[in-house]
């Protein structure tokens, strides 16, 4: 195993200089004032609604409605309703990404990795219960859809880190995001229970060779 800045390297690491885990992270829109406006307008109308009725029961057009603006600025800033959820879920996974760069010990830096990714997954499962069906939304609207949000380079990025004990740690990180999935675990919940889909994650995060 080779070492560079960025600590112990994989034999099956890229070539190439990865992309430092600070710029993966999901930066808050810009946006004119008018914009931001209808923004919060549309985002705060679509979480009521999808609280009152379910994200499935709810449509463009009811959303459009209830934040006062026309069907077509809903499509063009979002697209659909997946947007919508990915948009939903910025505040949160923001949070996240800096409580996983600047925050205590063992989700922040200073923990040894063998304690930080079982810490990760505690504070990724809580994210992922408290908001399943728009995480379910954002991640399955279409094919790979989940791989191509930005906040799922971070937490890969993060892991990979996490994870240069083992002999892929790419392969690793994704196959441990893989069992954090949305729809994954909303398929568990209901047959396991949160205490027993937690205990599973906690031993598959703990059976990983961290650095």
């Amino acid at each position: 195993m080779t070492q560079n800045a960025s600590g112990p390297q994989s034999a099956y690491a890229r070539p190439s200089e990865p992309v430092p885990l600070e710029l993966l992270r999901t930066p808050p829109p810009k946006e004119r004032a008018d914009a931001a406006r209808n923004r919060a307008a549309v985002l705060e109308a679509a979480a009521r609604l999808f609280a009152e009725h379910g994200v499935e029961a709810v449509s463009m057009d009811q959303i459009a409605a209830a934040a006062g603006v026309g069907k077509g600025t809903l499509f063009r800033r979002f697209g659909d309703k997946s947007g919508l959820a990915t948009a939903l879920l910025d505040a949160r996974e923001r949070a996240l990404q800096e409580a996983v760069l600047a925050g205590p010990p063992p989700l922040g830096p200073g923990a040894p990795a063998a304690l930080r990714v079982p810490a990760f997954v505690d504070a990724y499962l809580d994210y992922l219960v408290a908001h399943l069906p728009l995480v379910r939304m954002s991640e399955t609207s279409t094919p790979g859809a989940r791989y191509r949000i930005g906040a799922y380079r971070f937490w890969h990025r993060h892991l990979a880190i996490l994870l240069t004990g083992s002999a892929d740690p790419e392969y690793d990180a994704h196959a441990l995001l893989a069992a954090l999935a949305a729809d994954h675990v909303g398929a568990l919940l209901p047959e396991l229970g949160e205490d027993r889909l937690r205990a599973g994650l906690r031993r598959l995060a703990h059976s990983v060779p961290a650095s």
